[in-house]
This record gives structure tokens, sequence and C-alpha cells, in this order.
């Protein structure tokens, strides 16, 4: 392990101003990573040049182009851009989050003599598998794109089993284990409003809410069939849906055609608020069939709301028994909010709640500067967990 302050630069694509989960962990991580005496860089991309020094550490905007048909997604197009700004910041390790368009900086890192990893945020075959890539191939094709993955990085980061285990199917013997975590004092059932859960919902009415980015790999879809199951056998049920993307267009049509009862907020800026609706619904849905840690799960559990997860996904690893686990379908998906609804509220939302406090940003911050090889030098308090 190393004894001493580090640079520590992390590059990322597909992140936008409406992005999630990744946008979360990468703010968390690097709040952490100052926390604990090092010095973290993001290098990200944008629709402008920028500098800025944040709470999270120096963010290095560099301009990059939309992907279409993503929803705002862009990406490090500019290589020989990075690759100054990279000689010029002098890493002492990299932290790479995208296994695809940023696999080259794997290289630049073997030649520069950096020690790099690449944070594995969601697996190659299910993500393929839900663009509609039939199994064999999508392993396959997984398989060849992580045989080159390893290889090129010093260390594989896998946040779950789940997401190992591709990599464990070819042999790769870098690959090592660091949770994500959640804000546990920002994210608490105490945030239970009742004058905005009766926005959305009547009392005798069950109250399910959906944090995700409306694209294919998230499978939103399934939501709305969910809640068009339970209205077809006499639960009086809402969706509120949180979260934009390119399908967001298709799925309000769907919702106007079809008379179901939900609500499209678009992308919630004010984590307050979004804290507040995962608090005050009953029960949380997580459609995502590629998920490999599911943080808005994670945070709805937090604010003592119990989910529903795929059952294809990682976050039955991740949930225990503070939820409930369904096939990528409407119909199963309905069986088990009835599940979970025909518990007493107090037990479940104490379950979720007592499951989310395994997942302090505490213990994630010291795997993933484990897997860097550094130490905690300096003990300041670290997000979501204790000094």
């Amino acid at each position: 392990m190393s004894g001493q302050s580090l640079r520590i630069v992390r590059l990322a694509n597909f992140v936008a101003p409406a992005s999630g989960g990744l946008r979360t962990a990468l703010r968390e991580l690097g709040k952490g990573y100052r926390a604990a005496g090092h010095e973290p860089v993001l290098i990200v991309p944008g629709d402008r040049a920028s500098d800025r020094l944040t709470e999270q550490g120096r963010i290095i905007t560099l301009p990059g182009p939309l992907l279409p048909g993503t929803g705002g997604y862009r990406v490090l197009a500019d290589k020989r851009r990075v690759a100054r700004l990279l000689a010029e910041l002098a890493p002492d390790r990299l932290e790479v989050c995208d296994r695809t368009t940023l696999r080259w900086t794997g290289k630049w890192a073997r030649r520069a003599r950096v020690p790099a990893v690449m944070v594995s945020h969601e697996t190659a075959d299910g993500v393929l598998r839900t663009w509609g890539l039939p199994e064999g191939a999508a392993r396959r094709a997984a398989d060849a794109l992580n045989v080159r993955t390893a290889h090129t990085y010093a260390r594989v980061v896998c946040t779950t089993e789940f997401a190992e285990r591709e990599f464990v199917r070819i042999g790769a013997r870098n690959v090592v284990r660091a949770p994500l975590g959640v804000d546990l004092v920002e994210r608490r059932p105490g945030l239970r409003d009742s004058g905005l859960r009766a926005r959305y919902a009547r009392e005798d009415e069950t109250l399910l809410v959906t944090c995700t980015r409306l694209s294919v790999e998230k499978r939103p879809s399934t939501a709305l069939d969910a809640v068009e199951s339970l209205l077809r056998r006499g639960r009086r049920a809402v969706l509120v849906v949180a979260g934009d993307g390119p399908l967001r267009p298709r799925l309000e049509q769907r919702a106007r055609e079809r008379r179901l009862p939900v609500t499209f907020l678009g992308h919630v800026a004010d984590r307050g608020l979004l804290g507040a609706l995962q608090a005050s619904a009953d029960v949380s849905l997580a459609p995502g069939p590629a998920e490999t840690f599911g943080l808005a799960a994670l945070e709805a559990m937090a604010c003592g709301t119990p989910v529903v997860v795929s059952a294809s996904s990682a976050l039955p690893e991740v949930i225990g028994s503070a939820g409930a686990v369904a096939a990528d379908r409407g119909e199963a998906f309905a069986d088990a909010v009835d599940t979970l609804l025909a518990r007493p509220e107090a037990e479940r939302r104490e379950i979720a709640r007592a499951r989310a406090e395994c997942f302090g940003w505490d213990t994630a911050v010291r795997a993933f500067l484990a897997a860097h090889d550094a130490e905690v030098l300096v003990r300041r308090s670290v997000p979501g967990g204790v000094a």
C-alpha cells in the first residue's frame, strides 16, 4: 500500500447533466478520496471546456460530441487531447469508468508506468442482451471485450459478485471487489412527506416510484407493465417516474393511450426532493436487468422504502431480504409488489433501512483506495459514513 498522497485521475464517459448512479458514484468517491488525503481529478465530456475545483476535487470538462439517440450522453472523442492532458496531470493512479471508448487509456497508462484500474459499472453481456443480441452471441462478444479489458488494465474493479462473474468466466485474475455505497444521512426515512405523497396518490392508492434513466438497457417499460397488471387485478396503484432519456416520449404516449396513472417528472435535480419522493413511496421499482449494483434502489432502501428488482441483475445480491425479486415481466413485478405490501408497513420499512446501513460510502471509499494500493492518510469525515 502507498503511504503517500496520490493524484488519482479518473476518466468517465456517458455522463450527462441528468445522469444518475454513475454521477453519484463519481461524486461520492471523489469526496472520499479527498477526505482520505488524496488528490482526485475527474475528466468528463461536456458541451464546453471547463476546469473547476469542487467538493469532490478538480473536475476538468473537455468538449465531446453528443451520441445520437442516447438522450444527452457525450464522449471524450479527442484521444490526442485526452492523452496530452493525462501527460500534463502526471497521475499517480488512473481510474477509468468506461470499458469501451476509453479502453485505450489502459495502454497509455502502461507506457507511462501508471497503475490503472477499470471500474465495471455494467455487465457487457447484460447490456448487449438488452439491445437485442441473442444470449450466445452476447456472451461471446462480451468475453472477447473482457479479455482485452483484463489484459489492458492492472486491475478490474467490480462492485458485486454478480459483476465479477463475467471476468471469472474468462479466467481473469486481476479482478477485485469494491462495493458502492449510499449517503445514510442524506437518504433517511425521516424524509417521508405526507403532503408530497398526497400530490401523487390518494390514501387508498399504492404509490410506486422508479428512479431510472429512460433508455433501452434500463427497461423502464417493465414498470409501466407492472402498474397495468396491478390495475387489472384490482389494486389501486399509481407510478411516479423520476428520470429522463430517449424512451420518454414513447413511454408517455403509451401511458396516455392506455390511461395509466403514471406521472413523468423528468430528471429531478433537487436531491432533497428526490429523497422525499423515495421515502414517501410504498414500493420502489428497479427493473434494469443489467445493473451491477443499483444505487437508486439502495437510496430508496436508505429512505425505508422496499424495492422490487430484476432477477437478471446484481440487485438480488444487494437488497437481501429488504425487497422482492422478480422476473423481467410486468406480471412478475406486480406479484412482487403484492408480496411486499402483504408485510406490515413498519416491518418492511425497518428491514429496508437496516439493509442499506450495510453500504456506507466510507466502506466503499476504503475498498476503492485498496484497489489503487492507496492508504487512508487523513481520517476526515467520509460521506455517508463515519469519521
